[in-house]
């Protein structure tokens, strides 16, 4: 009786255990599967950028090295910390925009140079940024775009323009978590000079955001949503990554991408703090950030 008693306590704590794995959801990465698989795990923004990934960086990566890569998307600064606290990984990097490796640096979420891995060969010094805690990866804008069918005497070329709801009526979208970006439109529709933009007049671009503010119909927080609104017709004009923007025109959606008033931005590859796979990481960075798969990118 005493060893029934035994064997069910111990069966209990094994269904307990499984069905507590099986609710965790994703399957998290450690130490030991990543050394087993020789996988790398990438956090990624999706869309055409995680397609221009792929073709550029992951798969000439895989074919060179024979590391996989798999992606997660889409980028998420609360999931890296989040990770990063808690020790359990879904992913072992990521590619962020100058105000999240900013905070990624200062927060402590994100791994130094390997600079026995990584070299930094023929890069330029600026390519190396956060106090050395990341290599740049890319540089894109963010634009206004409109629908040209919505416009067919001619659309606004200005966030000047963007603001005149009386000249350019239509349903409008700007991003919510692009702070720096999206007041820097609204300075740029106060008549600020780009020139005399920084530092950036916060009160001043929150005050020019309440006149807009009724009419921004989304406020829109990812990419494959911002491509979605003006691709189905449900916003006339938006702020939007150009290489979104691009794409949607590329597959003959009527839109126009308007570069007056665009704001570069750069982002970063990130290598998580303890990531199981972060040797493998800097491998990846070192390749990527090559001539010819920078070119194809």
């Amino acid at each position: 009786m005493r060893a029934r008693w035994h064997f069910d306590r111990r069966r209990r704590r094994f269904l307990q255990t499984a069905a507590a794995a099986a609710a965790a959801g994703p399957l998290l990465i450690t130490e030991r599967t990543i050394a087993q698989t020789r996988t790398l795990y990438v956090n990624s923004w999706g869309g055409s950028f995680t397609a221009a990934q792929e073709v550029a960086y992951f798969k000439p990566f895989t074919a060179s090295t024979g590391i996989q890569i798999r992606t997660v998307t889409p980028v998420s600064y609360a999931k890296i910390k989040a990770q990063v606290q808690s020790g359990r990984y879904e992913f072992d990097m990521t590619s962020i925009n100058s105000m999240q490796w900013l905070r990624a640096s200062r927060e402590g979420l994100a791994e130094p140079i390997d600079w026995i891995t990584f070299k930094q060969g023929t890069l330029p010094p600026e390519a190396i940024v956060a106090n050395g805690h990341g290599v740049a990866s890319n540089i894109q804008g963010t634009n206004l775009c409109y629908r040209s069918d919505k416009f067919r005497d001619g659309g606004p070329k200005s966030w000047v323009d963007f603001w005149d709801v009386k000249k350019f009526p239509g349903s409008r979208g700007l991003c919510i978590n692009d702070s720096p970006r999206t007041l820097i439109f609204a300075l740029i529709a106060d008549g600020v000079p780009a020139d005399r933009l920084y530092p950036l007049d916060i009160d001043r671009a929150f005050k020019k955001l309440n006149e807009i503010k009724p009419h921004i119909k989304v406020w829109w927080r990812e990419g494959n949503q911002s491509q979605q609104l003006i691709r189905d017709g449900e916003l006339d004009m938006m702020s939007i990554w150009n290489g979104r923007a691009t794409e949607l025109k590329q597959a003959g959606v009527p839109v126009e991408l308007v570069w007056n008033g665009a704001v570069r931005s750069t982002s970063t590859w990130c290598v998580l703090k303890g990531a199981p796979n972060r040797k493998l990481a800097w491998e990846f960075v070192q390749f990527a950030t090559q001539a010819k798969p920078q070119a194809d990118f």
